[in-house]
């Protein structure tokens, strides 16, 4: 063997190659591994002897292939063996890696299944070969082609099929240790492979998951993704920006691989339930983790029956906490310049409905799942006795409300996107709107309507499920069957088979035993009135642009014609007849909804004002001589006892008049065209006005004698002619109200005319005054204000002429109003009214009421007119008689404005500025700029200066109600400023000086400025130290609860004074308990942190060095906050509300601070931290101030019960008002006796929590805390001594003893 060796190596040395070639070739394959495992054993030589087969085996012959193949495939066997050195080892590989090139591709092939084998079966001892495996591969994927089976592949094929086999190894055994490494390095490699490679190696992983290692493959699989669709975000927003095509990641090859992905973990899940488990409890704790391709998976995994609850409760719990998140850190300045803003786990859900497009039709069914969910738990509730509590108009501003909303979009993308889900989404919505009679459904009309409005030919393929739900119309609730006709009606005009479905219903509805059936047939009859018009109806031009069926545009071409309609709406208004013989309500639906029609289809003037012109005529009187000029008694009908109203007559009248004023009104501004019905039209109209006329000058010359509701009329609601009495009052105060704005805006400003109109208003002011006083004297307030039936547009035309018209000709007519105090007082009313209204239900009553541009524009006519009168004619100037009147009256203005601005905010939140532009600015002031913060900055100066004027007067020129409605004015125009604005910070510093020098003893001036210094502060930075100051100022007012103790006098807020303080006191108490909400959300975040990094020495070095940010701020935070809580807790508050109060906020406090504790455990568990001195100090804090002073605190509200049952039982002589009082005084024991003992609990839990964090620190913060007071046996020597003494006297006599039993609470209480 020796021999060999030498003359291999010689050979080679002495370059004899042709030499060495021959000599190899005359050894068998036998004798030449001999040579190689003796020399390698030996050590010796081995390199050398190497080198000189690979030189006499050149590459480029069949034999020299093929000896190195050999020579490559007994070495690798050799080094794993182990029998050799490791630097021997060592010396082969590194030479067989240099000469790994020179190999043919077959023989590179047979190399890497060699190593794949070994890999497989696990004969990789050392692994030490392994380091030339990817020298191997690096080769092979170099090679053009190779044989593979009965064809050929690539290289670059070729190795792609090795890695695949080598990654499917799942039979290979291995350690935890080995299969943690294992799924490291995989995870690192999805990097650096092709996007297409990526599902096969996630399919191997999770078939390898079934080893262990469950949570990293899963998490790594997801934070790929992630990273990916971050990567491909940007790159799209880069390229927007820079008008390039960057794209890395094309997105639909990504969103595909994503499918696939997704696909695959759903089927391992399905088959390995632990898999499944570990996969929901990663995000239980924290909805952080979440991201468009986690809430996808989390969508398909929901259809596997066993997870479907669970994935929908926590997609809930996550979205409803990030919407709490988001509110709680945009109300605070405080938690914003803490914490980045979060991941709106909203958007995420979005973009998961924008990816599903790309083939993901195992997560579409998951996402119409979720939004019904959504819709169904966080819908609107039903209100007591079945009302519903919000309107669809208002914009959605609490969690719940943005939850709800979230599903809608969610149903409404998904619909536009995914054709198969159209069908089940249309049913489930159309199902709800039948079933849900109980709850309030706005949100379902309001997503059916965005359905209608985005995909109309849709739903027209679906047109057989709208007839199925127009059968359930005459059962549904009017508000349903209103939204839903509303959102039908596009629908309507294209759809032949609907209409007359919808009409055939409506008829049947009409004869319903409902009355509810009875108003949503008059609903949907209106409806199709106003909408189908007799003359231009719908020309092909806009039937073409919308509808695309050729059989529907045969029907609209044949039958939707004008003739047809003036038929068709004709016929309608032939069935509308029938109801004037109805209920009240269902005529008044009439009367309402004429007038709109009117308006959209003036072709039906002379059918409809002949209805009405026989409807009046019922009631009318002719005789010309007779008083009064209306029939009364065919208005009211009678059931047994009961009396109930028929004919809403003022409602007919004021229906009458707005159709004939709008009628005159078209034919002045068109009479060049005049029509051949002209005569037919001239006839009623001069007959009606006649009648009006007629019944105006009557209706001055009536007493109330004549209706029988002079001051000796019973108008008390008990019995059944006080019933009708009220019924004719209401009828004819309504008729005074209809013929003052008809003769108002018939006089053309004529002096005669204006007289009759405030003739009108003193007989509709004296019967109001009647009812009045009559409702006063009863026990139960019978009478409320019935609402007024004057119209917006003519309260706006009113007000105008009252307070701003200067027009020389108007100037003696209109003065004939201004001088009756009384009439421009209603008028200021009734248009408070009308605010009122809109701001409750977003609409008004009459015409133009439910038309949103209309009302808005009255808004702003209303806030023109207000703010001029309030600020162009103060009290002063007015005669001192009226003073008290015009003062309300300005208080009257004020209201008005603080419920447009209010409204205004709730209904048109981005219309706020245009608002107070159209407001007229007196000369003197500079104008605004057309910035919106500047016109709001404007305004809100304007009402500092006059609430300043307010407040610099005297005690007996301040009134307290103006100044409260300024203040709150100022609230809801601040709340319209940026918070980082420079007109916040002058408003805010305004705030703070006024608080300051306020020193008004008005407690609801206070609690309005109070309240408004909190919502401001609160968004410029955090209120403890302003709720210290505070405290000091109510302890200082109040005084100690230790009598011996003199408090300080400081005065840091005049506003706080002695009628103040308690109500300073509960608001504070509120802000106090903000201020814990926000410290608690920072603990649990950290707590949330702390489970997720467990990366041990880092943090724990941090936390020993430099404390965290969030947690100094939280222990700031609360040390401030127990600061302020012990002056409170020392303060003598009254015993009541805010004595509880207090005592559940410091329960609370010592909740949080137990949580914070517990939290400092978790950390000295896992991270061996130690305790940071800030909170050290917290500890002590709470120890050696709050604590003592809590135990007194419970003791001076004990003593104080004491006292005040004492108090009580004097009062005995009245026994039911001491029985009364009785009751009240020991339910506000029973409930203070329970706050007591919380506090006391918390203070023991605490102090229990801060042994243990004692124990795991080795710091001893129990040195901190006193022993607690025994609280079930307290002897006080001094009531001791004063009891055994009285003991002493009452031998003597009985009488005494008796005083002095009465007397003894007393003195136990002036000694304590």
């Amino acid at each position: 063997m020796r021999a060999e060796v030498e003359k291999i190596v010689a050979l080679s040395d002495g370059e004899r190659t042709t030499e060495l070639q021959k000599y190899l070739s005359s050894l068998s394959n036998d004798q030449l591994i001999a040579v190689i495992t003796n020399s390698a054993l030996k050590g010796k030589e081995v390199g050398a002897m190497i080198k000189a087969i690979c030189k006499g085996s050149p590459p480029t012959s069949t034999e020299g292939s093929q000896r190195r193949l050999l020579l490559y495939q007994h070495c690798i066997p050799l080094c794993e063996s182990g029998d050799l050195q490791t630097e021997v080892a060592a010396d082969i590989i590194g030479l067989l890696m240099l000469e790994t090139h020179t190999l043919p591709g077959p023989s590179l092939a047979q190399l890497a299944s060699l190593f794949v084998e070994a890999i497989k079966v696990g004969k990789m001892g050392s692994g030490k070969s392994l380091e030339l495996f990817p020298t191997v591969l690096t080769a092979l994927a170099a090679c053009e082609a190779l044989a593979y089976g009965k064809g050929e592949l690539s290289g670059e094929q070729y190795k792609k099929q090795l890695i695949n086999s080598l990654c499917s190894s799942r039979d290979v055994p291995l350690s935890s240790e080995e299969l943690q490494f294992l799924v490291e390095k995989v995870l690192k490699m999805f990097g650096k492979l092709d996007l297409q490679e990526i599902p096969p190696l996630v399919y191997q992983l999770l078939l390898l998951s079934g080893k262990g290692c469950k949570k990293q493959i899963l998490d790594g699989i997801i934070s790929y993704f992630k990273d990916q669709d971050l990567r491909q975000e940007e790159e799209q927003g880069d390229g927007d920006s820079m008008d390039l095509e960057v794209q890395s990641i094309p997105q639909d090859q990504l969103r595909h691989v994503e499918g696939t992905a997704i696909l695959h973990m759903v089927f391992a899940i399905r088959l390995d339930h632990e898999l499944g488990r570990e996969f929901l409890k990663s995000f239980k704790t924290s909805y952080g983790d979440l991201c468009p391709f986690s809430i996808a998976l989390l969508l398909s995994v929901a259809r596997i029956h066993r997870y479907e609850e669970q994935v929908f409760e926590l997609l809930k719990g996550a979205i409803i906490k990030s919407f709490k998140d988001e509110q709680l850190q945009q109300g605070s300045k405080f938690l914003q310049d803490l914490l980045p803003q979060q991941c709106s786990v909203a958007q995420m859900i979005l973009d998961t409905v924008k990816n599903s497009v790309f083939g993901w039709d195992h997560v579409t069914q998951g996402l119409v799942q979720l939004g019904f969910f959504l819709m169904d738990t966080f819908g609107p509730k039903p209100g007591p006795f079945g009302k519903t509590t919000e309107g669809s108009a208002t914009v959605a501003r609490t969690p719940m409300q943005q939850a709800c909303r979230m599903g809608g979009q969610v149903l409404l993308q998904g619909f536009k996107m995914h054709e198969p889900i159209r069908g089940e989404i249309l049913e489930q919505v159309l199902n709800r709107l039948i079933t849900k009679t109980a709850s309030p459904v706005n949100h379902f009309l309001d997503l059916f309507s965005d359905i209608v409005i985005s995909a109309p030919m849709i739903l027209l393929e679906s047109s057989s499920k709208l007839i199925e739900t127009f059968d359930h119309l005459s059962y549904l609730p009017l508000a349903t069957v209103q939204g839903l006709l509303k959102a039908v009606q596009p629908l309507l005009k294209v759809s032949m088979s609907l209409k007359d479905a919808l009409i055939l219903v409506l008829r049947k509805a009409m004869f319903s035993s409902q009355l509810d059936g009875r108003k949503s047939a008059v609903t949907g009859f209106l409806l199709l009135l106003k909408n189908f018009k007799v003359l231009g109806s719908l020309s092909s031009s806009q039937c073409s642009q919308t509808v695309s069926s050729s059989q529907i545009q045969v029907d609209v071409h044949s039958r939707y014609n004008s003739a047809a309609n003036e038929a068709f709406c004709l016929e309608i208004l032939s069935s509308l007849r029938r109801c004037l013989g109805q209920q009240a309500d269902v005529r008044l639906m009439l009367y309402e909804g004429f007038y709109d029609v009117l308006r959209r289809n003036s072709q039906l003037a002379s059918a409809i004002m002949q209805t009405l012109l026989s409807q009046l005529k019922r009631y009318y009187e002719p005789e010309q001589d007779l008083l009064p000029p209306v029939k009364l008694e065919p208005c009211i009908t009678a059931h047994g006892d009961q009396v109930y109203l028929q004919e809403p007559l003022a409602h007919l009248v004021s229906c009458t008049i707005h159709c004939l004023l709008w009628l005159l009104n078209m034919h002045r501004s068109a009479k060049a065209n005049a029509d051949s019905d002209d005569e037919e039209e001239e006839g009623y109209q001069s007959e009606l006005q006649a009648i009006l006329e007629s019944i105006t000058r009557r209706m001055i010359k009536c007493e109330l004698e004549d209706f029988e509701l002079d001051k000796s009329a019973e108008f008390s609601m008990v019995s059944s002619v006080g019933v009708k009495n009220n019924i004719y009052a209401v009828l004819v105060m309504g008729m005074y109200e209809v013929l003052i704005e008809y003769n108002f805006i018939k006089a053309n400003y004529s002096k005669s005319s204006f007289e009759e109109v405030l003739e009108l208003f003193n007989r509709y002011h004296k019967l109001s005054e009647i009812l009045k006083e009559k409702s006063r004297k009863g026990r139960v307030p019978s009478h409320k204000t019935p609402r007024s039936l004057l119209s917006t547009g003519f309260i706006s035309t009113l007000l105008a002429g009252l307070f701003r018209d200067s027009t020389q000709s108007r100037e003696e007519a209109l003065s004939v109003l201004r001088s009756s105090g009384e009439f421009v007082r209603h008028s200021v009313s009734v248009a408070v009214q009308k605010i009122q209204q809109l701001e409750e239900t977003g609409h008004t009553d009459g015409p133009d009421g439910q038309n949103t541009d209309k009302t808005f524009r009255f808004l702003c006519d209303m806030t023109s007119i207000l703010m001029w009168r309030y600020t162009n004619i103060p009290s002063v100037v007015e005669e001192a008689g009226r003073k008290e009147k015009r003062c309300s009256l300005s208080q009257l203005c004020l209201e008005g404005l603080l419920r447009i601005f209010t409204t205004c905010s709730q209904h048109y939140p981005d219309r706020m500025a245009q608002l107070l532009s159209a407001m007229d600015v007196s000369e003197s002031e500079d104008e605004p700029d057309g910035n919106a913060t500047e016109i709001h900055f404007f305004f809100i100066r304007q009402f500092q200066r006059v609430l300043f004027t307010q407040l610099s007067g005297g005690e007996e020129d301040f009134n307290s109600k103006e100044a409260q409605l300024l203040v709150s004015i100022l609230s809801v125009l601040s709340r319209q400023l940026k918070p980082s604005s420079q007109q916040f910070d002058q408003m805010l510093t305004w705030t703070v000086k006024i608080c300051k020098e306020t020193g008004f003893e008005d407690s609801a001036l206070s609690k309005g400025l109070l309240s408004l210094l909190f919502n401001l502060h609160i968004l410029y930075k955090s209120p403890v130290s302003l709720l210290l100051e505070l405290c000091q100022d109510i302890h200082s007012q109040l005084g100690d609860i230790d009598q011996d103790v003199e408090v300080e006098k400081q005065s840091n807020f005049a506003v706080v004074n002695m009628k103040s303080a308690m109500t300073a006191a509960l608001l504070v108490l509120t802000q106090a308990d903000r201020v814990l909400d926000e410290v608690d959300w920072l603990i649990a975040r950290k707590k949330t942190q702390l489970v997720f990094d467990k990366s041990g020495s880092s943090d724990a070095t941090q936390a020993a060095g430099k404390q965290d940010p969030v947690e100094k701020a939280a222990t700031l935070q609360l040390g401030t906050l127990l600061t302020a809580l012990n002056e409170l807790v020392q303060t003598a508050l009254l015993p009541g509300n805010c004595t509880i109060t207090l005592l559940r906020e410091l329960s609370r406090t010592y909740t949080i601070l137990t949580t914070l504790v517990k939290y400092y455990i978790q950390v000295c568990a896992t991270q061996h931290g130690t305790v940071p001195s800030r909170f050290e100090k917290l500890v002590k804090l709470s120890g050696s101030h709050l604590t003592p002073q809590c135990y007194s605190f419970i003791t001076y509200v004990q003593g104080g019960e004491m006292s005040a049952g004492g108090a009580d039982d004097k009062k005995k002589k009245k026994k039911k008002k001491g029985d009364e009082v009785n009751t009240v005084a020991s339910a506000k024991l029973l409930r203070d006796t329970r706050a007591i003992p919380n506090l006391i609990f918390s203070i023991e839990q605490y102090e229990k929590y801060l042994i243990t964090l004692s124990k795991k620190s080795k710091v001893n913060l129990m040195q901190y805390m006193k022993l607690s007071t025994s609280r079930d046996f307290r002897i006080n020597t001094a009531t001791l001594d004063a009891a055994l003494q009285e003991q002493d006297d009452s031998q003597q006599t009985t009488a005494s003893q008796e005083a002095e039993e009465t007397q003894e609470p007393k003195k136990k209480r002036r000694k304590q």
